[in-house]
């Protein structure tokens, strides 16, 4: 297990100073992977938040290039980043903002051909994606390989994030259990800032053990009314995802 450089004990040491955190906990980031689908509004900022906190790598997926109509919510990317792949900007981003992590950008999609060579077995995945029919398919490969999901979605002003690992709590199929219809949905670019900051912040606590995750919970924002509602969710038992787990 790789130990911290005097570089990163200091550029760590306000997040080290929390309670339960520490030397170990800075240790735990530096040597876990964490795979993020999606480098849009919500994989900019789950990205640099985990990137500035010290995760050792990070794996981010995104076959999409970065357009002008991105840019309201998209943070990692820029006008120079137009016409570009969105993981080679992404990654340029994160690397300039943390140079002791390790920024790995796939410019792939992912289907249930590529799904296992892709992603691998991460430490977490983080959901970053904008339609739920790649994450029926996500979200069947990290119940399969037993790997934390951690969900997050967007819509105008609303937003949500659970943390889902079954059979300890529901899985992305028992809060979807039909595929919506596909459209252009609108979106504020503070939403995806909002939820992808809670998305990290799930992220870290899990990998670092201190305090507790949004499991069996749905947190869902509202940002007209500037409220947060914490739901109880619960595992549908005739899930066809997760229900053969027990």
């Amino acid at each position: 297990m790789e130990k911290l450089t005097q570089d990163e004990s200091v550029r760590y040491q306000r997040q080290m100073v929390l309670q339960g955190w520490g030397e170990a906990g800075q240790i735990k980031l530096k040597n876990a992977t964490v795979f993020i689908v999606g480098a849009g509004g919500l994989g900019s900022p789950v990205s640099i938040y985990l990137t500035v906190a010290g995760v050792g790598e990070i794996r981010i997926c995104d076959a999409d290039t970065v357009g002008l109509s991105n840019l309201n919510r998209q943070i990692a990317h820029t006008d120079a980043s137009i016409g570009e792949l969105k993981v080679a900007s992404a990654a340029r981003t994160l690397r300039a903002l943390n140079p002791n992590v390790n920024v790995v950008p796939i410019p792939d999609f992912l289907d249930q051909d590529s799904v296992e060579r892709i992603v691998g077995q991460p430490d977490v995945v983080v959901d970053c994606l904008d339609n739920v029919e790649t994450r029926y398919m996500l979200n069947g490969y990290c119940i399969n390989k037993g790997i934390p999901l951690v969900h997050g979605a967007v819509w105008g002003m609303l937003g949500q994030a659970t943390f889902i690992q079954p059979p300890q709590t529901p899985c992305l199929r028992c809060l979807y259990p039909e595929l919506p219809p596909k459209e252009i949905f609108p979106v504020l670019g503070a939403t995806p800032g909002v939820i992808g900051c809670i998305q990290a912040m799930e992220t870290l606590k899990y990998l670092t053990g201190v305090g507790t995750t949004l499991k069996g919970t749905l947190l869902v924002f509202d940002g007209e009314d500037m409220t947060f509602t914490p739901l109880k969710i619960e595992r549908e038992p005739a899930c066809p995802a997760c229900s053969d787990l027990g």
